[in-house]
């Protein structure tokens, strides 16, 4: 990462999330004046204090505000105020399962928070860099062994699949109508959007999702249920995708009439380096020692979840030079060991977040 970050004022939402959460320790690090919008951070089921909290990344920040990223007014407001020429889209209802149960919100927040975000932005009328991060789940998925590009079809067969596929849409119908790449010199706002794997990394503490639900129940000292052991998917530490956010930005930065960053990126493992939920469940258990194990759940009566999903990183490799710096073993690793130290006496989110940042950009 170059030294481009310095002083300069970047908007995040969803900073209050895991993935946000990241990100904003990270463009502190780099010597970045951050802006955050989002929702209230969340405690798990448990009472678990958010990442957010637990590290006091406000103290971080260069201004903090809560709202619904519906909220135009506000968050145009908020936009204007910072001053910032990069936008990071983060917000989002993440969540397969949660989808589920609240369709509704989940197209509402994913879909049209994506238009109101980019209607700030069209409205305020100022030059920007704007990635939007959506998903790997966005692609119609034929449960085939390669993995998908760029150009493949978007679709989903769940809700969060769906919004996510139509939010990449609508990124796309707003750099066509209003931001098109072959005329940056008249209007400045340079559109990307960005699609990574299953991150993991330690503290999420989001109900459902493989890694926490493994930590709290070894924290429990309780056996680990898993569902669909046999489901393949891109693990990735949550620093992989967002290294690719923030070189992807740079390239926006620093080459502004350059139409082909303007376009859709996939960041993922290595081809090859997809693990199965069983796999992960079991070194997982590996790392955090004995008296660990896991058992499989899974009820054919449940909603459907995708059996098998990959991303091809090939264009992000060519094009933009990024790959990946850990493999899926070494995520793993990284992960259960934050998640062991965190309880124990002394334990500080934010010095070990910090040493995580190091560790990775140390890897060549």
């Amino acid at each position: 990462m170059s030294n481009i970050w310095l002083g300069r004022n970047v908007l995040v939402t969803g900073h209050t999330g895991f993935k946000g959460s990241w990100l904003i320790q990270w463009l502190h690090h780099l010597g970045a004046r951050v802006h955050g919008y989002a929702l209230p951070p969340k405690f798990d089921p448990d009472g678990q204090k958010p990442l957010f909290l637990d590290a006091e990344l406000k103290n971080i920040l260069t201004s903090h505000t809560e709202g619904d990223i519906r909220d135009l007014n506000l968050l145009k407001k908020v936009w204007a105020d910072s001053q910032a020429e990069v936008f990071f889209h983060l917000a989002a209802q993440a969540l397969v399962r949660e989808s589920y149960q609240n369709p509704l919100d989940t197209f509402n927040v994913n879909t049209l928070g994506t238009a109101s975000v980019l209607e700030a932005v069209r409205l305020t009328n100022r030059p920007a860099v704007v990635v939007v991060i959506t998903s790997d789940k966005c692609y119609q998925n034929f449960e085939q062994i390669w993995g998908y590009r760029e150009i493949d079809p978007l679709g989903g067969s769940d809700p969060y699949s769906a919004s996510k596929g139509a939010a990449e849409i609508v990124a796309q119908s707003y750099r066509d109508s209003f931001f098109p790449p072959d005329k940056l010199d008249s209007h400045g706002v340079r559109l990307a959007t960005v699609r990574a794997g299953n991150v993991i990394g330690g503290g999420d503490w989001a109900e459902d999702r493989l890694v926490p639900d493994i930590v709290r129940a070894l924290i429990k000292q309780q056996t680990i249920s898993v569902r669909n052991p046999r489901a393949i998917r891109p693990w990735q530490h949550v620093l992989e995708p967002l290294s690719g956010y923030l070189f992807l930005a740079e390239k926006l930065l620093t080459q502004p009439q350059e139409p082909l960053w303007c376009s859709a990126w996939n960041f993922g493992p290595e081809p090859g380096d997809i693990w199965s939920v069983a796999r992960m469940a079991e070194s997982f258990c590996n790392i955090w020692g004995p008296d660990s194990h896991w058992v499989d759940v899974s009820d054919k009566n449940a909603f459907p979840e995708a059996g098998l999903l990959s991303l091809s990183i090939e264009r992000a490799r060519n094009i933009l030079g990024w790959s990946p710096r850990w493999t899926t073993e070494m995520a793993i690793d990284r992960t259960a060991k934050w998640y062991k130290a965190s309880i124990q006496d002394g334990f500080k989110a934010l010095k070990a977040c910090q040493t995580d940042i190091v560790r990775y950009l140390e890897v060549h």
